[in-house]
């Protein structure tokens, strides 16, 4: 995997005009393009197709589903059919959700769970009824291993237990980690909380890393989106 073949950028705009103006700058620079809830949702299927017919980098679809288990499986098959590499489910329901993932498990479509949100900080962590003595740490790496032995090809984990993650799950697991911060971009509002540097990340086991703003906000979306590529070279394996 080349570091290019690493970063994720994130499509994290209204409408589909302005994605494909980023994916048309952003090709053959960036390995995979994330389309999320609010872009889904406005545009449907046909986003996913503007990004096929413009780019031959990989698709992550990024819905994060989460309801009873026939439904998840039926949208599973028909995520299936879009092309899309990855897909995203919560992991919060344990295995009953978890094990929809060998729905789709000889397709090509790679499904990654949901560990714990970015967002979501380990002081808030007893707000959401998690037990006091259970950190984030502990939390993300129970839920990566059951869904590593519920089928799923991989996890959503911050920076901060990707090294547990891939000590625990091996080699063979796929670790994708969003919240990246380089350390000289500045973020006005971020509202994550669990982030980390794209080096370190890569450093600490993940595959893949999914950058939005830092990109985004950019004046040269393109030529930032490269530093990030020559940031992680170093950290990355052959």
């Amino acid at each position: 995997m080349t570091p290019q073949d690493r970063l994720i950028f994130a499509l994290d705009v209204p409408a589909q005009k302005e994605a494909e103006r980023y994916v048309k700058m952003l090709e053959g620079v960036v390995g995979c393009f994330k389309v999320g809830l609010e872009l889904f949702i406005r545009e449907g299927p046909d986003v996913i197709k503007m990004i096929q017919d413009h780019s031959s980098a990989n698709i992550f679809l990024d819905l994060k589903l989460h309801d009873i288990p026939a439904t998840v499986r039926g949208a599973l098959r028909s995520v299936e059919k879009l092309g899309v590499r990855y897909i995203t489910l919560h992991s919060t329901e344990g295995e009953v959700i978890l094990e929809t993932a060998e729905e789709v498990k000889d397709s090509g479509l790679e499904v990654l769970a949901v560990t714990v949100l970015t967002s979501t900080s380990t002081s808030s962590l007893a707000s959401l009824g998690i037990r006091e003595d259970i950190n984030a740490a502990a939390l993300v790496l129970d839920r990566a291993v059951r869904a590593q032995n519920s089928g799923c090809a991989g996890v959503i984990c911050s920076g901060e237990e990707a090294k547990l993650v891939r000590q625990r799950c091996g080699d063979n697991f796929k670790i994708v980690v969003p919240g990246i911060r380089p350390q000289w971009a500045c973020v006005e509002g971020d509202d994550q909380s669990r982030i980390t540097t794209p080096a370190q990340a890569i450093k600490d086991g993940a595959d893949l890393i999914v950058v939005g703003r830092p990109i985004r906000d950019a004046k040269d979306p393109r030529e930032v989106a490269q530093k990030i590529i020559d940031e992680i070279l170093p950290s990355s394996n052959p």
